[in-house]
């Protein structure tokens, strides 16, 4: 068997019925265009190629779809990117209403690994702070309230809750909460013990009971409640601000780039999120500080098995960068949150069980005991250099914690200004660009990762931001 080229079909045409010869040569020239493979007896030679400029033509377009046929891995790497192009396809042709049900099933199941991340660390061999333990059990109360948040944006106008401003700013508040209150409760700790403090009636109010950060919760709470209530009794739209759109530019000012989707977020929405991101990384590092102090490094650990939690933040963010239009950012996000719960009560479990924690005699069969308890790893002394936000703590020590917090929530209002005002000057953010989203959350992600990884390697490493 031999390839048929369109000189072949001049022989052909000698030889056959006219009308046959023409039919047969008009379907080998198409499965030569199409890069098929076209077979005839061994017979029918290919008689040599006259140099013309049409035959070279049918020679650079024609004979290399022929030898891809022929090349394994041509054909392999063909296959592997219509495979790759078939599964961004069926991606980006996902519809919001379906994103939504695949992430159903991974935040409720996200629930029971948080219950158990409390739980383990809670337990009294940890001395974990109690205000810290209540910051985290507040993360629970933005759950539950955000579920009524979203049936009323879903009920009301028939969108999801990050699409009605008002309704998202106001259940978003209650993360910022949440991680609000364990930065302070561990800011004090840590501060505490650095100063010398060596038994409990030495640390501060908040490290030994659980009453002066749940007072701080139960006001903030509050204050979010109010900020939902008051839009809600103006009969708000879809697309009332949050705040009332109190600190954005007046719109007649902002005379560049695109105009903004009426979805787009207020800066105060903003700042809620790039708040949540940047409180939640200061709390890591402490939880890495706190290793250094306890002489534990299963507190390490902890740092460790929260980071899938902040990537789960970052997918949250990027969502609102491209103003919602990439709809399976929310499943991952979701896949993310469950990953993270799971694998902070993992951690935690390993910390309680390296303090000397033993499981109920229900379920000592049931949870394994036997992580070492004395594990040696070298406690050297980190750099003072500033090695990214989750040293923010670090650097601003100094301050009270007003001033702390006001420096926090300065810079996360400066960026908030920076997004919303400069990516209008862009295109991406309009383009529901699946590729383009993923690398938002993965880059940070890995970079954040192997950043912990070389600080735990190197206590010197400053980072690269």
């Amino acid at each position: 068997m031999r390839v048929v080229g369109l000189r072949s079909c001049a022989s052909l045409r000698a030889r056959a019925h006219p009308s046959i010869a023409s039919l047969l040569c008009w379907l080998l020239f198409v499965s030569n265009r199409s890069g098929c493979l076209a077979f005839a007896p061994a017979s029918l030679h290919r008689q040599p190629r006259r140099a013309s400029s049409w035959n070279a033509d049918i020679k650079q377009i024609v004979r290399p779809r022929v030898k891809n046929s022929y090349s394994k891995n041509g054909f392999d790497n063909i296959h592997r990117l219509n495979m790759f192009e078939g599964a961004l396809d069926y991606a980006n042709s996902i519809t919001p209403d379906q994103c939504e049900a695949l992430a159903g099933p991974f935040f409720g199941a996200s629930l029971f690994p948080y219950i158990a991340f409390l739980y383990f660390l809670n337990v009294e061999e940890n001395e974990t702070p109690k205000g810290v333990t209540v910051g985290f059990a507040t993360c629970l109360l933005f759950v539950f309230l955000t579920i009524p948040a979203a049936i009323a944006a879903k009920l009301l106008y028939g969108v999801s809750l990050a699409d009605s401003d008002w309704l998202h700013g106001s259940a978003e508040s209650l993360l910022t909460i949440t991680n609000l209150v364990t930065v302070i409760a561990f800011r004090q700790a840590l501060n505490a013990k650095e100063a010398g403090a060596t038994t409990v009636d030495e640390m501060p109010i908040s490290a030994q009971r659980y009453s002066p950060m749940t007072w701080l919760v139960v006001g903030l709470t509050t204050l979010a409640g109010v900020t939902a209530a008051v839009p809600a009794l103006a009969s708000p739209e879809v697309h009332t601000p949050y705040l009332g759109a109190f600190m954005d530019l007046p719109k007649d000012f902002v005379s560049w780039g695109q105009p903004e989707p009426e979805n787009a977020l207020t800066v105060a929405t903003w700042i809620i999120h790039w708040s949540s991101l940047v409180e939640f990384l200061v709390a890591m590092g402490f939880a890495w500080r706190w290793a250094d102090i306890s002489g534990n490094p299963k507190w390490k650990g902890v740092t460790w098995g929260l980071l899938p939690l902040h990537s789960s933040g970052i997918t949250a963010c990027t969502y609102h960068l491209f103003y919602n239009r990439i709809p399976l950012l929310v499943p991952l996000q979701a896949f993310l949150t469950c990953l993270g719960n799971t694998t902070a009560a993992w951690a935690t479990f390993r910390l309680a069980v390296s303090n000397g924690w033993q499981p109920p005699e229900q379920l000592s069969n049931l949870l394994p005991t036997n992580i070492s308890q004395d594990e040696k790893i070298s406690m050297t002394e980190e750099s003072s250099s500033l090695i990214g936000f989750e040293d923010l703590g670090e650097a601003l020590a100094g301050d009270n914690d007003y001033t702390f917090l006001l420096k926090l929530f300065g810079g996360c209002a400066i960026a908030s200004y920076a997004i919303k005002y400069g990516e209008v000057l862009l295109d991406f953010p309009f383009d529901a660009n699946l590729l383009l989203g993923l690398s938002f959350v993965g880059i940070p992600s890995i970079l954040n990762a192997f950043k912990w990884y070389k600080r735990s390697q190197d206590p010197s490493f400053e980072g690269w931001f």
